[in-house]
Order: C-alpha cells, then sequence, then structure tokens
C-alpha cells in the first residue's frame, strides 16, 4: 500500500516541524519529496496530528503480560519464586500465545512498533508477532548448568527460528540466557560459543538485585558483569537488562565491549531494586536503550510512562534538572533501541527506513497548548495520544481501533486463563 501522511508535525533529527511522508511497500521513500511516480492508496490527514519514530520496548516478556497484578508488593525474590514463577510453570504453549497477543495489543495502542522478547514456550509469541504485524526480536530464554551442545532448550532455540519463512524482515532471533544466577558458568559458556559460532547476538538480564550480587561475590568473587564476560557473553552483541548493581569498573567494562543496557525504570522500583546509573553509563559511551520489561512486574507495556519515569528519576536521583532531556529520553526509546537491536533501518524517519511510526492526535488536553511538542512527548504524553500505529507500512491501528488482532477475544481468553491459572 502506498500512504500520504499530509502535512502533520513529525519528529525527524531530534526536532518536530511540519512534513509530509511518503510510504510505499514497507519503507519511507519520500521525507516532503513525493517519490517518482508516486500515487497514493490512502491519505491520512496530518491536521493536529503529530508523527514519531515507533517506540522499541528493548526488554520485556510478552507471555507475562495475563500475570500484571498477581504478585505484588513482595520482595524480589518472593515475587519471582512465590509469585510468578508457580503460575508460569502452569502455562501451557496456547497460554503464552495468548498473553503474547494482550502484550502487543498494549503495545500497539501505545505506539509501540518493536519488541525485544525472552519467552519460554517455542512458536507462540512469533506466532502472535506473524499475525498481528509487530516487528520483533524473539529470545528463547535459557537456564542450566553443563556445556551440553544437546541441551533441549538450545535446541528449541534453533526450531524457533524460521527457515526461509515470509515476514519481510519483521522477526529475527537471538539467545537469551535467562541470568547469571539460572544459568551457571558453564551454561553461559556454552550459549555464547553457540550464538559466535551461528552470528547471533545475546539478551541477558544482567545485576539486578542486591542477593544475584552479592551470591556472585561470595561464589566467584566477580561481579554480574565481570561473571557474564568472563563466561564470554560479550564476545557477542549484548543487550543487557536492568544493570542495576554496577560498578565504575564494570561500567568501563561494558563500554570497553559495546555491551547495549536496557535501563527498565518501573520495574526496578516496583522490586525495590534501585535506577540503573544512566547518566554515568551515557557518559562512559554505552548504548542505552529502554523497556518495561513483564507486566507482572511493571505493571504496563507501556513505554511513555517509562521514559518519562527514566527522566524524573535521574533528575530528581542526580539533584539536577538538566540530567536526561527530552531530546535524549527519545532518543533512547528509538534511535538507541533499533541500535541495541542491530535493526540498522529502524528508529527514525528517513528515507530508505522501515516505516514504523506512531502517529498521536494533538489536540488534547495533555498536548495542549503546544508551546514544545518534543517536551509534551516525553512529560505530559500517556499514550492514550496514539491513534495510528504502523509497522512495516501496514496499518495495525487506526482511529484507536486495531486492525490485525479481535481484542475483544484476546481479553476473553486471558480472562479465562488466569482463572484457571490462579486456582
Amino acid at each position: 500500500m502506498n500512504i500520504e501522511i499530509k502535512d502533520a508535525y513529525a519528529l525527524i533529527e531530534d526536532r518536530i516541524a511540519r512534513h509530509s511522508i511518503y510510504i510505499q511497500g514497507n519503507s519511507i521513500t519520500g521525507v516532503d519529496r513525493i517519490p517518482e511516480g508516486f500515487k497514493a492508496d490512502k491519505t491520512i490527514d496530518g491536521t493536529n496530528r503529530l508523527v514519531i519514530p515507533g517506540l522499541i520496548n528493548a526488554h520485556t516478556h510478552s507471555y507475562m503480560a495475563p500475570m500484571r497484578n498477581i504478585a505484588d508488593d513482595m520482595p524480589f525474590m518472593d515475587w519471582l519464586l512465590k509469585g510468578v514463577t508457580p503460575v508460569e510453570d502452569r502455562m501451557t504453549g496456547e497460554d503464552a500465545y495468548w498473553g503474547a497477543m494482550l502484550a502487543i495489543a498494549e503495545m500497539i495502542r501505545c505506539g509501540t512498533t518493536t519488541f525485544n522478547d525472552m519467552q519460554m514456550h517455542i512458536h507462540n509469541t512469533t506466532r502472535a508477532a506473524k499475525e498481528t504485524g509487530m516487528r520483533a526480536v524473539i529470545c528463547r530464554g535459557l537456564v542450566g548448568d553443563k556445556y551440553d551442545k544437546s541441551d533441549y532448550r538450545i535446541r528449541e532455540a534453533f526450531e524457533e527460528m524460521p527457515d526461509g519463512e515470509d515476514t519481510d524482515g519483521r522477526i529475527s532471533f537471538r539467545l537469551g540466557p535467562h541470568a547469571p544466577y539460572s544459568a551457571g558458568f558453564d551454561y553461559l559458556r556454552l550459549v555464547a560459543d553457540i550464538a559466535k559460532e551461528k552470528g547471533l547476538g545475546i539478551h541477558i538480564h544482567l545485576a539486578e538485585s542486591d542477593t544475584e550480587m552479592e551470591n556472585l561475590k561470595k561464589e566467584h568473587g566477580l561481579s554480574a558483569i565481570e561473571y557474564a564476560d568472563k563466561a564470554g557473553c560479550f564476545e557477542v552483541p549484548c543487550i543487557a537488562a536492568h544493570c542495576v548493581k554496577v560498578s565504575e569498573s564494570d561500567i568501563k567494562l561494558m563500554a570497553e565491549k559495546n555491551v547495549s543496557v536496557v535501563t527498565n525504570p518501573a520495574s526496578n522500583m516496583k522490586l525495590g531494586n534501585g535506577f540503573a546509573p544512566v547518566p554515568k553509563m551515557m557518559e562512559a559511551g554505552i548504548n542505552v536503550c529502554i523497556g518495561t520489561d513483564g507486566a507482572a512486574s511493571n505493571n504496563t507495556l507501556n513505554l511513555f510512562h517509562e521514559i518519562s519515569l527514566l527522566t524524573l528519576i535521574h533528575k530528581g536521583v542526580n539533584r539536577t534538572p538538566v540530567c536526561i532531556g527530552a531530546e535524549e529520553a527519545m532518543r533512547i526509546a528509538t534511535v538507541n533501541g533499533a541500535k541495541a537491536l542491530g535493526l540498522h533501518d529502524v528508529g527514525e524517519i528517513k528515507e530508505g527506513y522501515k516505516a514504523d511510526l506512531a502517529i498521536l492526535n494533538i489536540d488534547t488536553p495533555s498536548m495542549t497548548p503546544r508551546n514544545n511538542m518534543l517536551s509534551s512527548l516525553v512529560y505530559s504524553a500517556n499514550g492514550s495520544e496514539v491513534d495510528t500505529t504502523i509497522v512495516n507500512g501496514e496499518i495495525l491501528m487506526e482511529g484507536r481501533e486495531l486492525k490485525t488482532m479481535d481484542l475483544e477475544k484476546v481479553l476473553y481468553n486471558c480472562n479465562k486463563m488466569m482463572e484457571r491459572l490462579c486456582k
């Protein structure tokens, strides 16, 4: 489909101004320049609209969306082992599919067009992403102790990866060793070796809690960052989620090894784990992006909420109002996320880039007056302003109506699922 977005405000290269955007197939082929021979199949009136690059959720667990609010106000390890894990263990693959569908519905409605998912039930997140048109990086969560190439989880991870299936580049894959406390050193070494051999990246939780750090220091004399590095995780493109409990030397090591860090402000706060030192990481040259984590710990998948928290937390903690401004925050949620995921034509509104866009209705109380629309995106928007979401040139939502799924069916199945799982 050829789409013209006519005379809208648009966020391009950190500035907001009026532009017309032209989409052919899955790509942006013109910005303020009508491509030769272009004929619009659909024209979107840009009056009172603001177009932004689709947001990138660089760390989540989509299948956990139905688990929101089942284990609140609990210490981290109790939340994980007593609250979430017993329910997670009873989930079927079909449950995971409906959970992923619920997560995708929420993300689309909040302007997210790409998500990086660590999941436990193969094929089901992939199935949901294929059906709904979302862009996704799928990572099979891996836990174990031994250096054993026959491990069924690793075999499953490769079974998940399609061979020639037509997703038009929307879906890609990484290996997802869960964390140092659930994947032993030899197992991490195995995953790193396989990732290196196959040319894949790694997505891992690191330095999330005091308990994790204390145990690693006691048992191995290493921090979580040093442990992962020694195991070879940083020998391939690595996305490290959380990194709350890191030292100056940890930050230096991650910068040297080009590790991308995903900060998850709401989840880290809610579980009482603290805050990643994002300003120090950015100063060291680390590529910092942002994620929601799963809805079991957040309890939303709304990146606008996360972006606002990111800026406010670090202004408060560092006692300076000029720490992580609106421009930086939006880059963290778009350009930096794309870089972390190895998506070289996503995250910006630019000719030749994929048409992954969110269009906000700015004729709303939260976005009025238009004193500074870039600031409004970060400090005022709450996600409900998103009117239209486009991924790979396909309209997934328009006028707040989801186009690629039956939302009523998704809600029904998730409610029935949790009635069964929480008995």
